[in-house]
């Protein structure tokens, strides 16, 4: 632990040009911490540049650029479950900002934190017969703790959270906090018909967070959607809502032949409809060619100081025009470097009505 704590105030001391020999008096403090207790506590300033620099390192993400303007919340001292509760809450209030999406992070504590059970704090439900194919799992953990939806295709889940040492519940957000985009098409009025609609806000809330040595399984946090998120990924990959058919049929595209081009065709006006919808209700959104410009931007900086950037080319390629980028004709390293953001393995975020 040691090691990785040096190998981190060394990196943020030397980016932030601060004091050489305040950062050895804090590495003596680390180290003496550690031999005491088996591990040490983060600063303020810590816990904030060390959350920011996970978010630069992301290699699955493209909108790295904006990685040193989150907003980071120390919620470490949070052990009161109203308190919980209303932290959740508010970052959700924060986050979404009347639609003006800013990037938001809560860290709770790293030893004792509250565990929440749901993969983004706003999810659609799923069922047998409808809803969002993913969250089927976490539904039935919600609806096994007496939860009930109203069994539509857009049920917002509940936050199913755990205290330490109290039991699993689930807690039903206002409904007023949650922004959601009905989805149109201004060329298309028989979209509208489908009553399609996604949140407006992606806060992960299923990693865990690493900065020098220390893991944070509690820290929620989030961008702004690129649209392709939403009109590829969720709405038609055969595993999500699978809608591709349903969207060619409003868009009065019958035959969806490979050789017709009409898989191809709804599927940018779907995702031009998605855009257009979060554009017009106020909510913010990038699209995927300028979200592609603002990783090159950010490449370019991180080069002049000197910084590789690493990445998983097959995140950010864009699944829609790849080749339009410069992400899609060259490579990555995907080397992960710590601070990062890491999947949690699945025995230790699994449902727990399954396991064993």
């Amino acid at each position: 632990m040691y090691k990785e704590a040096k190998d981190f105030i060394e990196l943020m001391y030397d980016e932030l040009g601060k004091d050489k020999q305040e950062m050895t008096r804090r590495l003596e403090q680390i180290y003496a911490e550690i031999q005491k207790t088996g591990t040490y506590w983060h600063t303020s300033e810590e816990l904030t540049y060390g959350a920011k620099v996970a978010w630069r390192n992301s290699n699955r993400c493209i909108g790295r650029a904006h990685w040193n303007g989150l907003n980071v919340v120390d919620a470490r001292d949070i052990t009161n479950e109203s308190t919980f509760i209303h932290s959740i809450e508010d970052h959700i209030v924060q986050a979404t900002n009347n639609g003006k999406i800013k990037p938001y992070i809560t860290i709770y504590h790293s030893d004792h934190p509250p565990r929440i059970y749901n993969n983004q704090l706003i999810r659609y439900a799923g069922y047998d017969d409808c809803g969002d194919p993913m969250e089927r799992e976490v539904t039935q953990l919600a609806e096994h703790l007496g939860w009930q939806g109203p069994h539509t295709d857009f049920d917002v889940l509940p936050l199913i959270y755990q205290m330490p040492g109290d039991k699993v519940k689930y807690h039903d957000y206002p409904s007023e906090i949650i922004k959601e985009v009905p989805i149109t098409h201004p060329h298309y009025p028989k979209l509208q018909d489908l009553n399609l609609r996604w949140y407006a806000v992606p806060i992960i809330s299923s990693m865990d967070l690493k900065i020098g040595g220390i893991t944070y399984p509690s820290a929620p946090f989030n961008g702004w959607y690129m649209v392709t998120e939403i009109g590829v990924r969720n709405f038609t990959d055969s595993y999500r809502y699978n809608l591709l058919e349903q969207v060619a049929r409003a868009f009065e595209l019958d035959d969806l032949k490979n050789t017709s081009f009409n898989k191809d065709r709804p599927l940018i006006e779907l995702n031009y409809a998605v855009y257009h919808s979060f554009r017009a209700h106020g909510v913010s959104m990038v699209d995927h060619l300028t979200a592609a410009k603002q990783f090159e931007t950010f490449e370019r900086n991180e080069h002049k100081r000197e910084r590789d950037v690493t990445g998983k080319w097959s995140w950010l390629a864009p699944p829609l025009s790849p080749t339009l980028t410069r992400n899609y004709h060259h490579g990555y390293s995907n080397e992960m470097r710590d601070p990062n953001f890491h999947y949690k393995k699945k025995s230790h975020s699994g449902c727990p009505i399954h396991s064993s």
